[in-house]
C-alpha cells in the first residue's frame, strides 16, 4: 500500500546529536525521520539513487544530500520496509551562496589545453565511479575536522577564476601550511588516490551508504587503495598541488553522490 505523506523538514530540530545538522537546502541534507527502528533496517531511494539510512537513539533516519542546482519545491523519496512502500515529499527551501572572485597564477588551471582536457575527461570517469560507491555498513556521520587550522573559503560559493565563471565550490577549505597534517575524519576504506589535473594529490575515503570524503592538494600521500582508517589516522599533508592560490586543504564530503555542505556534519567529539 502506498501512502503520500508531506514531510516538512527544513526547520525541524533533531534529537540525534550526531547525526548531520538539518538543512533541506541545495547543497544541504535533510535528515528524514522514519520512525521506531526494528530488526531489519528500511530502505530509502531517490528515483534510482539508494540513500543511507541511519539508526540513532532507537531510531531510524534516511539522508538526502540535496545538489546545488535543486529548484525550491519537493523531492520525492520512497521508503520500503519488506512490501510496504510508502513515499515522503521532502519540502526544499532556498539558500543563496556569495560569489568568490580568484587569480590563478597558472592559466592552464584556468584554460586547459587539449591535452589537459583529455586528461581532465580520464580523471572525471575515476572520480564520478568514487562517487557512486554505495557500500555496507552504518557510517559514522559525526566527522571530525581532518586538519587543524582555520576554515576558509565556504562551501557552495560561486566561483569566478580569472574573470571566468566556473562551477560553485564544492568543498569546505582549510587554511593551513604545506606539511600540516591531514587525518581521517571517522572510520572509512580507502577508495582511491591519485593525482589529478585540478583536484592535485587526493585521497578519497568510502564511509558506507554513499557517504564519501575527500581530500584534495595535498602535498603527500600517506594511504594507499583499499586500506582500512580510523579515526584520526593520517592521511597525507596539506600541499598546494592541481589548481590553487596556495597551500590549503581542499574537504569534499559527498552523500548519495552529491556533494553537501560539509560543516553540517562536523561533530566536536
Amino acid at each position: 500500500m502506498r501512502h503520500l505523506l508531506l514531510l516538512f523538514v527544513l526547520f525541524t530540530p533533531l534529537l540525534a546529536g550526531a547525526l548531520p545538522k538539518q538543512a533541506a537546502v541545495p547543497g544541504g541534507v535533510a535528515v528524514i525521520d522514519l520512525g521506531p527502528a526494528g530488526n531489519t533496517l528500511p530502505t530509502a531511494h531517490w528515483g534510482e539513487q539508494p540513500l543511507a539510512v541511519i539508526q540513532e537513539n532507537g531510531r531510524c533516519f534516511a539522508l538526502l544530500g540535496i545538489p546545488l542546482d535543486t529548484l525550491p519545491g519537493e523531492l520525492a523519496i520512497r521508503i520500503s520496509r519488506g512490501r510496504a512502500v510508502e513515499t515522503k515529499a521532502v519540502a526544499i527551501g532556498i539558500k543563496n551562496y556569495p560569489e568568490q572572485r580568484l587569480t590563478i597564477k597558472d592559466k592552464r588551471k584556468v584554460e586547459p589545453s587539449p591535452e589537459d582536457l583529455a586528461r581532465i575527461e580520464r580523471e572525471q570517469k575515476i572520480t564520478e565511479a568514487v562517487k557512486k560507491r554505495f557500500s555496507d555498513g552504518q557510517p559514522d556521520t559525526a566527522l571530525a575536522q581532518p586538519s587543524a587550522g582555520p576554515l576558509s573559503s565556504r562551501f557552495g560559493l560561486r566561483r569566478i577564476f580569472n574573470g571566468q565563471p566556473r562551477n560553485p565550490h564544492a568543498g569546505l577549505d582549510v587554511a593551513a601550511g604545506t606539511g600540516t597534517p591531514v587525518r581521517a575524519p571517522s572510520d572509512a576504506v580507502v577508495a582511491d588516490t591519485g593525482d589529478y589535473f585540478f583536484n592535485g594529490n587526493t585521497v578519497f575515503l568510502d564511509h558506507g551508504q554513499g557517504l564519501i570524503t575527500a581530500y584534495m592538494h595535498l602535498s603527500r600521500i600517506d594511504v594507499h587503495p583499499g586500506q582500512k582508517v580510523r579515526r584520526g589516522e593520517l592521511l597525507g599533508a596539506i600541499g598546494a598541488t592541481g589548481r590553487v592560490t596556495g597551500p590549503h586543504l581542499h574537504w569534499a564530503v559527498i552523500l548519495n553522490n552529491t556533494p553537501v555542505d560539509p560543516e553540517l556534519f562536523l561533530s566536536p567529539r
